[in-house]
């Protein structure tokens, strides 16, 4: 993984993470203007069935590819997927998490603003970390930690006093909304540990590292408020911008590469084990 990263080009690497900011930015965005419409709204169930069959279809087409011919693109969808029930029925699993995610980022973003909705969305980070901590029996660094326990006291700041948005007309639950929110990050925590989700978050996963990943959900925050003031009528608060900078600055303390002290209690050990008159 760490050669395929190094033989990436820099400006790959910058277009995986502009592209990725500006998808997480346009749909919390497009999906906040559609569901604060005065029109009538739209199933968010059909929404998310036709989102999972369009990525069906698009992942069809790259196996079709990859296979080169139609005998070898039969033969891979007998052996990897027909023919592995099994395989099969644990994949569902992750699938079944990420449709109620799905469904409960609708529910959110009819009930709080973008903006919001993108720096609370965040605690999937710590929820994340404790998954992997208890399932995985992985550890944090201290940094790492911190950086938690940060996040989400800029979450809370956050969701203290929530931004108004003056332009918006319909009716809002706010606590509605959050309860939505804490429902989709317990998904998300959960199902990161099974798969990936999404075809381009695999790409981008691929070749880039921690560092811009972090800097590309900071970056997707900045644009979301941007977009919510001008267009929902946003009004930033003092608790909201704190809350927000203390999020964006864990997100990427988090994503900092822990230090290799293995050199380092080499180093001592041998000191120690040498002979004071050598």
């Amino acid at each position: 993984m760490a050669a395929t990263r190094e033989n990436v080009s820099l400006i790959f690497k910058l277009y995986c993470l502009t592209v990725m900011t500006l998808v997480a930015a346009a749909y919390t965005i497009a999906l906040r203007y559609t569901r604060t419409s005065d029109k009538e709204l739209y199933f968010s169930t059909t929404a998310v069935c036709i989102t999972e069959v369009i990525k069906l279809l698009l992942s069809v087409g790259i196996l079709a590819k990859e296979t080169g011919s139609l005998g070898r693109f039969k033969t891979s969808l007998r052996e990897n997927v027909l023919g592995s029930p099994k395989e099969l029925m644990k994949l569902s699993v992750p699938s079944l998490v990420y449709a109620i995610q799905n469904n409960m980022a609708f529910l959110a973003l009819s009930n709080l603003d973008a903006a919001v909705y993108q720096v609370t969305y965040q605690l999937k980070i710590p929820c994340t970390a404790l998954c992997t901590v208890l399932m995985l029996n992985r550890t944090l660094s201290k940094l790492q930690w911190i950086s938690v326990f940060m996040l989400c006291g800029g979450v809370t700041l956050v969701q203290w006093k929530p931004a108004q948005a003056t332009k918006v007309m319909v009716e809002q639950n706010p606590l509605l909304g959050f309860g939505a929110i804490a429902i989709a990050v317990l998904c998300s925590g959960f199902a990161v540990l099974a798969s990936v989700g999404g075809l381009y978050t695999s790409v981008v996963v691929k070749y880039t590292d921690n560092i811009m990943k972090g800097f590309s959900a900071a970056a997707a925050i900045v644009l979301s408020t941007i977009a919510s003031v001008m267009l929902f009528g946003l009004q930033i608060t003092l608790t909201f911008a704190l809350g927000t900078l203390l999020v964006c600055v864990s997100i990427y303390f988090y994503g900092l590469p822990r230090q290799d002290t293995t050199s380092i209690q080499q180093g001592e050990t041998a000191s120690k084990e040498r002979p004071s008159g050598v």
